[in-house]
C-alpha cells in the first residue's frame, strides 16, 4: 500500500499519471523512476561529496565510427552534469577517437586494447580490462564508475541519482514480464546458471563503488574463464553473468528502463522521461564471428 501511495504522491507532484511500476525491490532498493527524486537535492549532496565519476565504454572495429562520437557528445549533455567525470574509451583504433568539446572537470582517457576475433569475445573480456583499469588507475580517482555499451545515446537527464554502491539497470524488454519468460541461462553446465531469479538486468549499464564494481567485474570474468575451461558459453555471455552475480550479490539501486530504452517497444506508459536510448543496431555489418 505505501508503494502505491507513493507512486501516486509522485504522480501528483509531476502532473503525471505514473503507472502503477514497482518503486522498491523485496530487499528495499530503489527503482529510479521520473518523479521518484529531487534533482537539486542529489546533486548538492553528490557535490558537497565531492563525488567524481569514471564511465567506461568499448569502442572497437566499426563501432567507434558507428557510434562513439554521439555517444561521448550527448554524454557531455546529460551524464552527471556538475560532477568530475573522466571517459575511458577503450579501442584498438586510437587515432580513430573523436575529439569533441568537454566542460570543465571532464576528460577523456583512450586506452589501446586488442582485437577479438569475435564480438562475443570483446563483450566478455571487457570484464577483465575494466578491472586492470580500476586496479591501475580508477580507484585512486574516482569513487563511481559506470560502465556502458557504446551503441547507446543520452536523450534527457541521467544524473547523481543515479549513484549508488552497487547499480544494475531493469532490461526494457522484460522488466513486464514475469519470470518464466526471463532468460536467464538454463544450463547446468554453466557458471551462470539460474533457475531462478529476481529481474532481468541488462548489461548494457551496470555501476557503483569502484569496489563493488571490480567485485562484480572479477566474478564475473573467473566465471567466463570457467566456462571457456569447461567448453561452455552462456546463453547470453556476459550479461548471463552478471544476472548471476546481481542474483548472488543483491544490487543496492536499480535503475528504471527510462535509463537504457528500445524505441521500438510500442507500450511507453511506464516511460515519462527517455534518459538513454538504444542507437540502431546494425549487427550484420558490425559484428563480426
Amino acid at each position: 500500500l505505501s508503494t502505491l501511495i507513493w507512486i501516486f504522491f509522485c504522480s501528483r507532484m509531476n502532473g503525471k499519471l505514473h503507472s502503477l511500476a514497482a518503486t522498491s525491490t523485496s530487499w528495499n532498493a530503489s527503482i529510479i523512476w521520473e518523479g521518484m527524486f529531487e534533482p537539486n537535492l542529489f546533486d548538492q549532496k553528490h557535490i558537497g561529496e565531492k563525488s567524481s565519476v569514471a564511465l567506461t565504454v568499448f569502442a572497437v572495429g566499426r563501432y567507434l565510427d558507428a557510434y562513439l562520437k554521439t555517444f561521448l557528445i550527448s554524454a557531455e549533455q546529460h551524464f552527471m552534469l556538475g560532477l568530475p567525470v573522466t571517459y575511458y574509451v577503450f579501442t584498438d583504433l586510437p587515432d580513430k577517437v573523436p575529439n569533441i568539446t568537454l566542460a570543465s572537470h571532464r576528460n577523456i582517457k583512450v586506452i589501446q586494447v586488442g582485437k577479438h576475433t569475435r564480438w562475443q569475445d570483446i563483450s566478455m573480456m571487457r570484464m577483465r580490462t575494466i578491472s586492470e583499469a580500476i586496479e591501475s588507475e580508477i580507484r585512486h580517482r574516482f569513487h563511481y564508475v559506470f560502465c556502458f555499451d557504446v551503441d547507446q545515446e543520452f536523450k534527457g537527464r541521467f544524473g547523481s541519482e543515479a549513484l549508488g554502491d552497487s547499480v544494475a539497470l531493469l532490461h526494457a524488454h522484460y522488466y513486464k514480464l514475469p519470470k518464466a519468460r526471463f532468460t536467464y541461462d538454463r544450463n547446468p553446465k554453466s557458471k551462470a546458471f539460474m533457475e531462478t531469479g529476481d529481474f532481468c538486468y541488462h548489461a548494457a549499464i551496470f555501476g557503483g563503488t569502484w569496489q563493488n564494481v571490480k567485485h562484480l567485474v572479477d566474478a564475473c570474468y573467473l566465471a567466463i574463464m570457467e566456462d571457456k575451461i569447461n567448453d561452455v558459453e552462456a546463453l547470453w555471455h556476459d550479461e548471463s553473468h552478471l544476472n548471476k552475480y546481481f542474483w548472488i550479490h543483491k544490487p543496492s539501486r536499480l535503475l528504471s528502463p527510462e535509463y537504457c530504452w528500445d524505441q521500438s517497444i510500442w507500450d511507453k506508459q511506464d516511460i515519462l522521461v527517455t534518459r538513454l536510448v538504444w542507437a540502431p543496431k546494425h549487427y550484420d555489418t558490425l559484428r563480426t564471428g
